[in-house]
């Protein structure tokens, strides 16, 4: 299957975007008290947004790396 250069860019800016975008927000995360409970064991909280980031992570640069294959070869 090949893609037209535009939408391999596309892919590539989504993909750039998403791995961009998501760590910071990980980090207020991992800083917010919600984060931990009191004898300092991560929370529901954590956890969920923890694997919501990280899929998004992976998809994005699943989709980055998708782009660039296309383009290349």
């Amino acid at each position: 299957m090949s893609l037209p250069t535009p939408l391999a860019l596309i892919l590539i800016l989504s993909g750039v975007w998403t791995l961009i975008v998501w760590p910071p927000f990980l980090r207020r995360i991992f800083k917010d008290p919600r984060s931990k409970d009191e004898q300092g064991a991560p929370t529901r909280f954590l956890k969920v947004h923890f694997m919501l980031i990280s899929t998004s992570m992976i998809l994005g640069l699943a989709t980055l790396i998708i782009g660039v294959r296309t383009l290349i070869g």
